[in-house]
């Protein structure tokens, strides 16, 4: 009788596996654990919340193109709700005239309702092109020195911050030189709208430096910091006289962002670190604190950027506010113990 193919070893139960034998092949050194590299655990913190708040209102980079088809996918969706109410208001009218009448007045309260929106939209996106068009003036009237130029400018800021004329045209016969004109419109109208500007850079670098220490999830601190950072630039437009709509406002916040990196100011790094509170030292003492103290820098950069394309005026006898006083104040207090 032939012997059976697979033999099991001695000593094995039917149906049960012996130990395995691995070959490692031939052995090598343990690594040398003193020769790697250190690893760094405390990485400085970025600010990446508002990095991405100021993305997101940037646009991403979205080129022409697509806007053009957001915008022609908006329009075919109005038009399919319009074509949408028009058959249900049709509908109704021929079946229950009660309601068809009813479902018609509400129809026309919406396109009311729309078109009302659409006006205070363009009434907000002139005031803001008023003010930009009042600093471009008076900006011209300095470098020529052009007299009537600036008396053209303090007449649209009296009437622009509802001044009497006859108080405007006392002031102007004061001056004989364009800058001192400005100059006298500037502390007469525009040094309290400055103080009350600035505090609302403060409070909003306050409230997204709070949010971002204390809130622990990401999405949640960039949508935070982000509607912080609108409300800050419509409250410092309503200020200066350009009370702007909802896409004026995102518009000029889309302006804010493009004149920081248009002029390198987003570029925060260990300078601006050493001005706060000396440089890495946030790092070590609490990554969220140092997030949340490099946001809320960030924040008052975006608002003293909105400071300067709002005022109707270039800072000429006030100094435009310096951003490390200006966080140095919004923070001062704020984080009297860095959390863990």
């Amino acid at each position: 009788m032939g012997e059976p193919e697979n033999d099991p070893q001695p000593g094995a139960q039917q149906g049960s596996r012996g130990p395995v034998m691995i070959e490692l092949g031939a052995d090598e050194p343990p690594p040398d654990v003193d020769a790697a590299a250190p690893i760094d655990a405390s990485e400085p913190p970025q600010g990446r919340a508002m990095r991405a708040a100021m993305i997101g209102l940037s646009g991403g980079g979205a080129s022409g193109l697509a806007g053009l088809i957001w915008g022609a996918a908006a329009g075919l969706l109005v038009l399919a709700l319009g074509l949408a109410a028009w058959d249900l208001v049709q509908g109704l009218l021929a079946r229950f005239p009660a309601l068809g009448w009813l479902a018609a007045a509400l129809a026309g309260l919406v396109a009311l309702g729309l078109a009302v929106g659409v006006l205070r939209e363009a009434l907000g996106y002139r005031r803001l092109r008023r003010l930009d068009d009042l600093r471009r003036q008076a900006e011209a009237a300095l470098a020529a020195n052009d007299l009537p130029a600036a008396r053209g400018v303090v007449r649209a800021l009296g009437r622009l911050y509802g001044v009497p004329g006859a108080a405007t045209e006392a002031a102007m016969a004061e001056a004989f030189d364009a800058a001192a004109l400005l100059e006298g419109a500037e502390a007469r109208l525009l040094m309290a709208l400055d103080a009350r500007a600035r505090a609302e850079v403060e409070a909003g670098a306050r409230q997204v430096a709070l949010i971002t220490a204390l809130v622990p999830l990401a999405l949640a601190d960039v949508l935070a910091a982000l509607l912080c950072n609108l409300r800050m630039i419509r409250r410092i437009a309503t200020l200066y006289g350009g009370r702007a709509g909802f896409l004026g406002n995102w518009r000029l916040a889309r302006a804010v962002v493009g004149h920081l990196m248009a002029t390198g100011a987003l570029a925060v790094g260990d300078d601006m670190l050493g001005t706060l509170a000396g440089g890495g030292v946030l790092s070590k003492v609490s990554r969220r604190f140092g997030e949340g103290v490099l946001n809320g820098a960030l924040t008052a950069r975006v608002g003293l950027a909105a400071m300067d394309l709002c005022r109707p005026l270039p800072f000429m006898l006030s100094p435009r506010p310096a951003l490390g006083a200006v966080v140095g104040r919004a923070l001062r207090g704020l984080f009297s113990r860095a959390p863990d």
